[in-house]
């Protein structure tokens, strides 16, 4: 297998068992050493922000979920500002809508199916979403948006599958069975929540903070590989906006505003 195809798998690979416990050990062992500068290479990673030289890193996974040297990402300090919790591309955003379905390539999904309950959704009708989708070439680590206090952290799903272009044309429903990690923070502005979705291996979301205290642009965790984060708030006339959908984002920049 060339190391293009190698790549390719690491992004595609479904949840099944077997795969998603090679693939854990694999990326994990030293083994997987001799991919870390093509990885690089191959996906043009900055390796001027990373905290430690690439001879540092001791695995894939280890390079995969890196830090950012100190003072690489500007974190907007407006208390009314709501910042980009990853590095990724805006795959949706808009207000949520009674009944709305959300169409993301190709899929639909109610609210309750991505919170896999009415009443736990329900706060969030009406309000504004965020789909944010990590490449391989993102940094993975996520951030929280807003100063707040943890009111509720939970997990859903048994099953990863890939979450980018080509693997949400995969299964029936792919959100709904993904593993994902739900934070729910209580702010001035109201409820906010987190979701944190898995992709290529089950259980892939790794908490490292687990304070019940949010402070804005704080580190609490990271993806061990692909992933995709949602952002819903609940419902606020006051907001706005302040990027458009497509559009390239970095942990700390102001994505939208409470006028």
């Amino acid at each position: 297998m060339t190391k293009r195809k190698l790549f390719k798998a690491f992004v595609e690979l479904t949840g099944h068992p077997l795969s998603s416990s090679l693939l854990k050990t694999f990326t994990r062992s030293s083994i997987s050493r001799p991919l870390i500068r093509p990885f690089s290479r191959y996906y043009q990673i900055n390796e001027q922000e990373m905290a430690r030289p690439i001879h540092t890193y001791d695995s894939l996974q280890s390079f995969f979920t890196r830090e950012l040297k100190q003072g690489c990402r500007v974190i907007d300090e407006s208390p009314n500002s709501l910042v980009s919790p990853v590095d990724g591309i805006v795959n949706g955003m808009g207000t949520i809508t009674n009944g709305q379905e959300f169409y993301i390539k190709n899929h639909t999904y109610r609210l309750a199916e991505i919170f896999g309950d009415a009443k736990l959704s329900k706060p969030y009708e009406n309000g504004f979403y965020y789909i944010l989708y990590l490449s391989p070439s993102h940094y993975h680590h996520f951030h929280y948006p807003l100063d707040g206090k943890i009111v509720s952290r939970y997990a859903l799903g048994n099953v990863s599958y890939p979450v980018n272009d080509l693997g949400l044309r995969y299964g029936d429903t792919p959100f709904a069975s993904n593993y994902r990690l739900i934070s729910e923070l209580k702010t001035k502005f109201g409820k906010l929540a987190i979701v944190k979705v898995g992709a290529l291996n089950v259980n892939s979301v790794q908490i490292q903070n687990a304070s019940r205290i949010a402070v804005k642009g704080q580190d609490f965790g990271h993806f061990s590989f692909g992933s995709t984060v949602i952002l819903f708030l609940a419902h606020r006339p006051n907001f706005q906006p302040l990027i458009q959908n497509r559009a390239e984002v970095k942990v700390g920049e102001s994505i939208g505003m409470w006028f």
